[in-house]
């Protein structure tokens, strides 16, 4: 494997779509999508990084930072990753992680965290091996 990494631009929403369709086991508005992903891109406090296997694109990872009072500092918080199948468990998720990892040490995070659904428990262990620990819960209430 010849596995890279780089910044996602406008040209990768398709790709990013597809992998985060199928993330979500759901068809996203792709119009809506790209709207969003390119306001988005847009904004310096978004930084999403595609992994490729030479010219294969292979995995996603996104990172959104914000300022909290709470922290009294800058969080990152990941918002979405995603590695093709084929790929898993062949040290693709640990790169992006480390591209996450970069961006928060660069912009002087507080911490780095992630909200993972329940239902991920392979996912939830893959966090962890990265060093993130399990200290809160979520709860949501869908308003749409």
């Amino acid at each position: 494997m010849d596995l890279t990494t780089r910044s996602a631009t406008a040209s990768d929403v398709a790709t990013i779509y597809n992998f985060l369709c199928e993330l979500e086991e759901e068809t996203f508005d792709f119009e809506l999508f790209q709207h969003i992903f390119t306001r988005n891109l847009q904004n310096p406090d978004c930084h999403y990084f595609l992994a490729f296997d030479g010219s294969l694109c292979v995995g996603y990872a996104s990172v959104h930072a914000q300022w909290l009072l709470h922290h009294c500092g800058k969080v990152g918080e990941i918002q979405e990753m995603f590695v093709i199948a084929d790929y898993r468990s062949k040290g693709v998720g640990s790169l992006l992680i480390e591209q996450l990892k970069a961006v928060s040490e660069r912009e002087n995070f507080k911490i780095l965290e992630v909200t993972a659904n329940k239902k991920r428990l392979d996912t939830h262990r893959f966090y962890e091996r990265q060093g993130l620990e399990r200290t809160h819960f979520k709860f949501v209430k869908k308003l749409k």
